[in-house]
C-alpha cells in the first residue's frame, strides 16, 4: 500500500513541473470582424448585425465574448 502511494505521489509531482502547452494569441482585428448579436431570452438566436429577435421582437445585443 504504501509503493503504491509513493508512486502516485512521484507521478502528481512529475506531472506538476510541465511546461503549460502553447497559445496562439489571436488578433484583434480577426474578433472584431467575427461580432455576433444575440437575443438575451433567446441565446439561440443569432446575427451579425444588429436587428430584432423574431421570437419576442426584442433587440438583439452584441455578444459578450
Amino acid at each position: 500500500m504504501k509503493k503504491l502511494i509513493i508512486i502516485c505521489l512521484a507521478a502528481v509531482l512529475t506531472s506538476c513541473g510541465q511546461p503549460a502547452s502553447k497559445q496562439t494569441p489571436t488578433s484583434t482585428s480577426a474578433n472584431e470582424s467575427k461580432t455576433v448579436y444575440t437575443c438575451t431570452m433567446h441565446p439561440d438566436v443569432k446575427a451579425d448585425k444588429p436587428g430584432i429577435c423574431p421570437k419576442c421582437g426584442m433587440d438583439l445585443v452584441e455578444k459578450e465574448q
